[in-house]
């Protein structure tokens, strides 16, 4: 069972940009083979670093307003929101250690 939960273009302004969290958001399709790849290994840091990081997914073909409000062209694509802004973002499917370095600065 994923640790990350589902938001939408509906729920994306109160979930994401209404939240002083720092929230990193998986934009990801259900036919993105890379996606499928690094989605355990996100739900593995959202449950290992729980009080630091919330990650939530974003399906791009059901949302695709919010999508293209952030100009997702690729997928999987990462951004980490704080204070509803972006605050850092993440290209492509990465093994667990790169992606913890590419976050470092919010886990630490």
């Amino acid at each position: 069972m994923s640790s990350a939960h589902d938001v939408t273009d509906a729920t994306f302004q109160s979930e994401v940009l209404g939240s002083e969290d720092t929230i990193m958001v998986d934009f990801w399709a259900e036919w993105c083979g890379p996606c499928r790849a690094v989605s355990p290994i996100l739900d593995q840091i959202a449950t290992e670093h729980s009080d630091k990081i919330k990650i939530v997914k974003l399906n791009v073909d059901d949302n695709p307003e919010t999508a293209m409000k952030y100009r997702i062209t690729s997928i999987p694509a990462m951004k980490v929101f704080k204070g509803g802004e972006v605050v850092k973002t993440v290209i492509g499917a990465k093994p667990k250690p790169a992606l913890e370095h590419d976050l470092a600065e919010f886990l630490a």
